[in-house]
């Protein structure tokens, strides 16, 4: 547990947030199948990346991880075995709370040739697994949900001969567009994936990078399209991992809502399929400046970041929904805690994908806003806020699930008292130093 008080000054300096997880979980993956070394600097030394890590060892991966001795970036080294060099690893893989891990690694063992048990912690043997069951057994593949309710543990039996498909995903997820496109790498034929609209694209931009020839097609209706054609080997590159923007959301967030307040967030991630939130929150009034622009495999920029009032329309309102959805769904939280305090009503739709997170993050992020005051009310896909209600302090209840204690955390700058986060060692997951940055910026 965690004590924040309101912040009595404004929040001011500079900082860099750890490695973007998303890219950093596909390093690793995508450089065991590889052939020769890739080199990665900027890894995020979160739970999550650290169960990919273990995972890949266990299948026979050589893997170093170290620290650069003048700025203690993390840098790990994978020596790639290429597509078929994984081995049989000795019991199951555990994949820890990392829904990343657990989802795209079911692809890559789905052509094994040895079968294997993947399963995770109790948060991920209640998220559904089927969105990739069904398309791996659609491409011959083996993969059954051992308690048979379509959650982990999974079994994956294999010496299965994969084959291409065309996949309509009925929702935009990058765990479910990657997870058939691995597979894909083995397959006989072209792998299309359609979603509704386009999810993070990581995996694409990767894995042409790596060499091979996959590419995204925007259909005529707005749909999006991702087209592997296998065949080319991977070959083993050097990375580097710019800062996570989920990680810097909470920052951002927090320098709009505090009086006065002026940092700048270092080397962001700006991929435009993850930047929603800076676009949302820009609509609504926030001072936020672009520098530094490098638009190299990811793009990424310096955030400069000073306190606004957030607003919404000249009606007093702001609705998010659509295609802007899936660019900010792990910022939601942090998003509503900002809509809490904006001088307008908030709608949040389209958004159901927050019941299957690490916990069901609409009741967490309703009924810790209401515990602190906020006018909230939960819809069967997001939220109706009603913002402009003092925060007061309360007891936060986090489910485990780090994106609420962090975000919480930033609510807790706000609000009267001094607020307790119950759960704060979560934040492990994906920002170890989180409240060691959060207190650079208070002074």
């Amino acid at each position: 547990m965690i004590s924040i008080a309101k912040s009595s000054k404004p929040l001011s300096g500079n900082i860099f947030v750890p490695g973007d997880k998303s890219i950093s979980h596909r390093s690793v993956m995508f450089g065991a199948l590889a052939d020769g070394t890739t080199e990665i600097t900027g890894f995020l030394d979160g739970a999550d990346c650290l169960s990919t890590i273990e995972c890949f060892r266990k299948l026979g991966i050589q893997i170093e991880h170290s620290q650069r001795p003048m700025h203690g970036v993390p840098t790990i080294t994978v020596h790639g075995k290429g597509l078929y060099g994984l081995s049989a690893p000795e019991g199951g893989l555990y994949t820890g709370n990392s829904g990343t891990t657990t989802r795209l690694l079911a692809g890559i063992l789905a052509a094994q040739p040895f079968d294997t048990i993947l399963t995770g912690d109790a948060s991920i043997e209640k998220r559904p697994m089927n969105r990739i069951i069904k398309p791996l057994t659609q491409m011959g593949a083996d993969v059954s949900s051992i308690k048979g309710n379509d959650c982990a543990p999974l079994m994956i039996r294999g010496g299965k001969r994969l084959h291409g498909i065309t996949y309509h995903s009925p929702v935009a997820s990058a765990q479910v567009k990657s997870c058939i496109l691995l597979a894909g790498l083995y397959s006989d034929s072209d792998t299309v994936v359609y979603e509704p609209a386009l999810s993070r694209n990581h995996t694409e931009i990767m894995l042409r990078a790596y060499g091979v020839d996959v590419h995204n097609e925007i259909e005529f209706q707005g749909s999006s399209a991702a087209i592997l054609h296998p065949g080319t080997p991977l070959r083993g590159i050097k990375i580097n991992v710019p800062g996570d923007i989920s990680s810097a959301a909470y920052f951002v967030v927090a320098a709009l809502l505090v009086p006065g307040s002026d940092i700048i967030i270092h080397n962001v991630g700006i991929n435009k399929t993850r930047a929603g939130i800076l676009s949302a929150l820009t609509q609504m009034g926030a001072d936020i400046e672009l520098e530094n622009v490098d638009e190299s495999m990811e793009p990424h920029a310096d955030l400069h970041v000073r306190y606004s009032r957030l607003h919404g329309n000249a009606n007093g309102r702001f609705e998010l929904s659509g295609k802007i959805i899936p660019t900010m769904i792990d910022e939601l939280p942090i998003f509503a805690v900002a809509a809490a305090t904006a001088d307008c009503t908030t709608v949040i739709k389209d958004a159901a994908e927050l019941k299957v997170k690490e916990s069901n993050r609409i009741d967490a992020i309703v009924n810790n806003l209401k515990a602190m005051g906020a006018d909230i009310e939960a819809t069967d896909d997001g939220m109706i806020i009603n913002g402009g209600s003092p925060l007061h302090a309360a007891d936060i209840e986090c489910f485990a699930d780090h994106r609420i204690a962090m975000s919480f955390a930033i609510a807790a700058l706000v609000a009267e008292g001094d607020t307790r986060i119950l759960d704060d060692k979560c934040v492990g997951i994906s920002y170890p130093t989180f409240f060691k940055d959060l207190n650079t910026l208070i002074g």
